[in-house]
């Protein structure tokens, strides 16, 4: 039992390290713009199948194909800011939201026209045995994804907390007209950070399918409500919330799916969204952010 406790913690951290950087994508859009990019997911999406392609038809190697899937993300995120959110910013909320539900649609079906076969096998860039440490068995897929998750976390960190591009963005979070009147050049920095947003989920989709061997149009989706899910139970809009909620639904997961049954994983993770949102509805970060805080 200590022996398969251990072995789900591990397969939970490395799944909610995936969970945390999809909830920092969404973080990042919502602590500036204050909107849900529901089309999130679909970028990326556009990004692995432009990958397959590209492997499938002039055989590239599977590790050329991880900056292929994050330029092209985040060439998906530069249209969905350009169509739903920059001509949108003084209009409600949900305008953007809507608009980005009309392209998530649209860059799904243009995947799938790409690729039409529902299963498309992704490569992996190792082809060596698991990792043992004692009791733990990792695959190189599974500490890639740890270790590129921490780097990127610390990295977005740095640029927010520790640079005058970060205090600029802090600022723009604060007030975005009190920001411009300053020198910030708001629609700019606006576009930058969805940008930024779009490559940390390019980077968390190459990981997440290089794990699994494979990629489905049902991918759009699922990165989507899982990178909600986490955000929101860390908090929407905390950077620390993000990373918190993204860990501890990987780790509700590994251990409900080894105690219940994969048929209640899912459902566990929506029950900890329901309990936490009647407890704390600011999420995990109401726990040590000051109330009056900024977001990210």
């Amino acid at each position: 039992m200590p022996t398969e406790m251990l072995q789900n913690t591990a397969d939970g951290l490395a799944l909610g390290s995936s969970y945390a950087l999809l909830a920092l994508g969404f973080t990042l859009v919502f602590g500036v713009l204050r909107r849900v990019n529901l089309a999130y997911g679909a970028s990326v999406l556009v990004g692995l199948y432009l990958a397959v392609w590209a492997h499938q038809a002039f055989q590239v190697s599977a590790l050329l194909l991880a900056p292929i899937v994050v330029l092209t993300t985040v060439a998906a995120g530069a249209y969905v800011e350009r169509l739903c959110f920059a001509p949108h910013v003084k209009r409600a909320a949900v305008t953007s939201m809507a608009a980005s539900f009309v392209v998530w649609m649209q860059l799904e079906e243009s995947a799938t026209l790409l690729l039409p076969q529902h299963t498309q096998a992704f490569p992996s860039p190792f082809e060596f045995a698991p990792v043992v440490v004692g009791p733990v068995t990792l695959s190189l897929e599974l500490i890639l994804a740890l270790i590129c998750a921490a780097v990127s976390a610390l990295a977005l960190w740095a640029l927010l907390y520790r640079s005058r591009y970060g205090l600029a963005v802090r600022a723009m979070i604060d007030n975005r007209q009190a920001a411009a009147c300053v020198g910030v050049n708001v629609t700019r920095l606006s576009a930058e950070i969805f940008a930024l947003a779009s490559a940390v989920g390019g980077i968390t989709g190459y990981l997440i399918v290089t794990i699994h061997g494979q990629v489905t149009p049902m991918f759009a989706m699922w990165a989507t409500l899982k990178g909600i899910l986490a955000a929101m139970l860390g908090g929407l809009g905390s950077f620390s919330g993000a990373v918190a909620g993204g860990l501890l639904l990987g780790l509700l997961e590994s251990h409900s799916q080894s105690l219940l049954g994969p048929q209640y994983r899912e459902l566990c993770g929506y029950v900890l969204l329901f309990v936490m949102l009647g407890l704390y509805p600011v999420g995990l970060s109401g726990l040590w952010r000051h109330p009056h805080a900024g977001a990210c």
